[in-house]
C-alpha cells in the first residue's frame, strides 16, 4: 500500500512537471506540487529507513527513494531562487548512473511480472535523469522531448500503478 501512496504521488508530480516543462505551468506554481511530492517521499524514507522493521532492504529502499524526494525538493529550490538548474542536471547525472545496477538487479531477481514492471520503472527513470542531465546541465536543446517523457512517465511508471495499486488492483 505504501509503493501505491509513493507511486501515486510520484505520477502526480511527473505528470504536472511535464506540463511545466511544456510551459502550460508557471515556474513559481510548479513549487507546491514538488514540495508536496517531497514530503511524501520524503516520509516513506523515514519509515522505511527508522521505522518498526527497518531493515537491510528497507534502509536501501529508502537511500533510492530519496534520490526522488531530492529532485522534488530541489525543483522547488530552484523556481523559487530563479537559477539555471546546473546544480540539479548535475545530481540527475549522479541519479541516472545509481539507476543502471538498480535496474540490473531488479531485473535479474524478477520473478514476477510486477517485479519486471517495477524494474523497467528504474529504466524509465534513469533515461529521465540522464535527460535532466543533458539539458541542465549540457544545455542541450532537448526541453520538448524532456517534457514529454517526464508526462508520460508520470502516467505509467507512477499515477497509474499507484492508483491501480491503492484501489488493491495490482
Amino acid at each position: 500500500m505504501l509503493l501505491g501512496f509513493l507511486l501515486f504521488y510520484v505520477g502526480a508530480v511527473l505528470f504536472l512537471n511535464g506540463l511545466w516543462l511544456m510551459g502550460k505551468i508557471e515556474d513559481r506554481e510548479i513549487v507546491v506540487i514538488n514540495v508536496v511530492s517531497g514530503l511524501v517521499a520524503g516520509a516513506v524514507v523515514l519509515q522505511g529507513a527508522f521505522g518498526t522493521g527497518a531493515d537491510g532492504a528497507s534502509i536501501r529502499a529508502a537511500a533510492l527513494t530519496l534520490m526522488f524526494s531530492t529532485t522534488y525538493f530541489w525543483v522547488a529550490y530552484n523556481r523559487l531562487v530563479a537559477v539555471d538548474g546546473r546544480g540539479l542536471g548535475w545530481f540527475s547525472l549522479f541519479v541516472a548512473i545509481t539507476t543502471v545496477p538498480v535496474f540490473l538487479r531488479a531485473i535479474a531477481a524478477a520473478a514476477s511480472l510486477s517485479e519486471i514492471w517495477l524494474a523497467l520503472n528504474w529504466l524509465v527513470w534513469g533515461i529521465l535523469w540522464f535527460m535532466y542531465y543533458l539539458l541542465l546541465a549540457r544545455g542541450r536543446p532537448i526541453l520538448p522531448q524532456t517534457a514529454w517523457v517526464t508526462l508520460l512517465a508520470g502516467i505509467f511508471t507512477g499515477w497509474l500503478p499507484g492508483f491501480l495499486l491503492l484501489d488493491g488492483l495490482m
